[in-house]
């Protein structure tokens, strides 16, 4: 008999954790070899027990560590084990943040371009999954594919408080330079001030910076 391929899961709801471990179990070719609400408990398991797949939510509210760090760390420990990454949230940098981790492959939760079985299929086989842009959202009165980079960057540092004088030395730029960022954004997404948009861009999960 063909052994079945361990999969182990860390997400912190539980109904996207329950849905996961439905197509594991109904699948014929994979065993849910365990299911955690945090990526440290998943992490933990990795140290002494064997996975071929371990599936992993980027962002959980508890627990000592993040998907994209717990991925990295069962990267260094197990190489061989086959890390996916999933996520609802659009923030731009997690791509490139799971490819430097070394990570298999990457789902977009609420997007589903492709089935997770298909995916985990996919990564079993060998090969690297990944989405070609991150999902397109409406921040306030604008699309967020309309951001420029600087405007970005110039979005998380106000997300995490800073003043323009602050923003300007972090980025070496002229205050006078991001509070026109600053204006413009308000301008086009029609926000009344820079809470506001610092407040919206992270409940949308644009930015996300812990």
């Amino acid at each position: 008999m063909e052994q079945l391929a361990k999969v182990v899961i860390a997400d912190d709801s539980r109904m996207s954790r329950l849905l996961c471990e439905n197509v594991i179990k109904e699948s014929g070719r994979y065993s849910l070899a365990g299911s955690f609400a945090t990526a440290e408990e998943a992490v933990r398991f990795c140290e002494t027990e064997d996975a071929d797949i371990v599936i992993l939510d980027i962002v959980m509210v508890k627990g000592g560590c993040n998907g994209i760090e717990a991925a990295g760390l069962i990267k260094k420990m197990k190489p061989s084990t086959k890390v996916i990454l999933m996520t609802s949230m659009p923030e731009h940098t997690f791509i490139e943040k799971a490819r430097a981790n070394q990570v298999d492959s990457f789902w977009y939760k609420e997007v589903e371009e492709i089935p997770l079985m298909l995916l985990l299929d996919r990564t079993a086989a060998g090969e690297s999954v990944y989405p070609d842009t991150t999902p397109e959202l409406e921040v306030g009165e604008m699309s967020s594919k309309g951001f420029t980079p600087r405007e970005l960057e110039v979005l998380r540092y106000l997300v995490d408080g800073y003043e323009n004088t602050e923003i300007a030395e972090k980025l070496n730029i002229s205050p006078r330079t991001v509070k026109m960022h600053i204006e413009n954004m308000l301008h086009r997404t029609g926000f009344r001030n820079r809470l506001e948009l610092a407040v919206n861009v992270r409940a949308d999960g644009l930015i996300i910076n812990d």
